[in-house]
């Protein structure tokens, strides 16, 4: 069980890295834009090929609920964010509302198969990194303090590594959780890609963009078919 929180400690503490790396990188607004559009490349191809694969489909109407349940969790609370005009916000609460999820997989998956899905972690590192970035800056240009922001990152952490040791703990119920989770997330991903993450990158990075999410939904895709 420590193992499961560790790695989803590690999962979403790449979001803390995002927030390192706004210093560096965040006067590059073209730079930004590039990142976000290859973590959104990572983050569809995660949902196709490890979120909502075909063989989940086939087991009941629970996985589509749950899909549009994720949907629409995340619109309803973007609608209540947006009321406060910050983007950075919106993305902080796409991080939360798929972040739980992934790592509740994350721990399902090492109790059920002994080990980590190594693509699946990727595709999360690798998003995380690009949603942690562009959602400092947005709050920081909002006037959130460089504290409030660490400390949300942080406590985000936290909650998925608490996330990730409760998938390990309820691998042996027998039941289908980790799917309904798994589509909880795919949902809440599409929809935060959709609003925020894929209109922002092409707003900061231009047509190129489109080219960078290619490449990260190819990146991600041969790690999950090497798995």
């Amino acid at each position: 069980m420590s193992q499961a929180l560790l790695w989803g400690l590690l999962a979403a503490g790449s979001l803390l890295i995002g927030q390192a790396l706004a210093n560096p990188l965040g006067r590059s607004k073209r730079t930004v834009g590039l990142m976000m559009a290859f973590g959104a490349g990572t983050l569809i191809s995660a949902v196709g090929y490890e979120l909502i694969p075909e063989e989940n489909l086939q087991l009941g109407w629970e996985i589509g609920a749950a899909f549009l349940v994720g949907a629409l969790s995340y619109y309803v609370g973007a609608r209540l964010v947006d009321r406060g005009g910050s983007s950075g916000v919106a993305l902080f609460l796409g991080a939360l509302l798929d972040g739980i999820p992934e790592s509740f997989i994350l721990g399902l998956g090492l109790a059920l198969g002994g080990q980590i899905s190594v693509a699946f972690l990727a595709a999360v590192l690798l998003s995380n990194i690009p949603e942690g970035l562009a959602g400092t800056i947005d709050m920081r240009g909002s006037g959130v303090g460089e504290r409030r922001i660490t400390v949300m990152w942080a406590a985000l952490t936290a909650v998925c590594g608490v996330a990730s040791m409760a998938g390990y703990l309820v691998a042996d119920t027998g039941s289908h959780t980790g799917e309904i989770a798994s589509a909880f997330a795919g949902g809440a991903v599409l929809t935060m890609l959709a609003d925020s993450m894929v209109p922002e990158s092409y707003e900061r990075a231009g047509r190129v963009a489109g080219l960078l999410t290619v490449l990260g939904f190819l990146v991600a895709g041969v790690l999950s078919s090497l798995q």
